[in-house]
């Protein structure tokens, strides 16, 4: 399987200690940084992450932040994503076999290195079964519902700012 992975400059150390465990298997390893400690915005790696899984590029993708909400969060707002949070086995097997997440994301310093290999390797050993496909579908078809509209307009029907 071809896995793009991404961190921002508090999860590097892990991302690379992911990327190494996943150089050990079959899986083909994309790295869309960061390439160093120096400072980086998690947004942007993660919407680098999203664009490959969503274009094809790669089949998942792994995303590391400091918690893993931020790069979950900013996966989310590409269009066709789910990334999900896990930081347990159980939870990295359901994201995949429940809600077809093609991205996880982990948050370095909320996990261990030993612990993150694990869930790395059972979000990758399964494959969605479409046991919640209904509601799979119904995520995407109001994706879709948003997406074909106006954004600006979606966003101030919720009493949001658009920059």
């Amino acid at each position: 399987m071809k896995i793009a992975i991404g961190s921002d400059h508090n999860a590097f150390q892990l991302k690379e200690t992911i990327k190494g465990f996943l150089a050990d298997t079959e899986h083909e390893v994309v790295d869309f940084g960061c390439h160093s400690e120096d400072a980086v915005d998690y947004p942007d790696v993660a919407f680098e992450v999203s664009e490959a899984v969503s274009e094809g590029k790669v089949e998942r993708g792994i995303l590391v932040c400091g918690t893993g909400i931020g790069v979950c969060i900013s996966a989310n707002k590409y269009p066709g994503i789910r990334a999900a949070l896990a930081h347990d086995v159980y939870s990295a097997e359901r994201a995949q076999l429940s809600n077809n997440a093609q991205i996880l994301t982990l948050g370095s310093q909320i996990i261990g290195s030993e612990a993150a290999k694990k869930v790395v390797e059972a979000y990758l050993n399964v494959s969605w079964a479409e046991g919640s496909k209904r509601k799979v579908d119904k995520i995407i078809e109001k994706e879709q519902q948003f997406v074909s509209q106006n954004y600006k307009e979606a966003v101030a029907g919720n009493n949001c700012s658009v920059n």
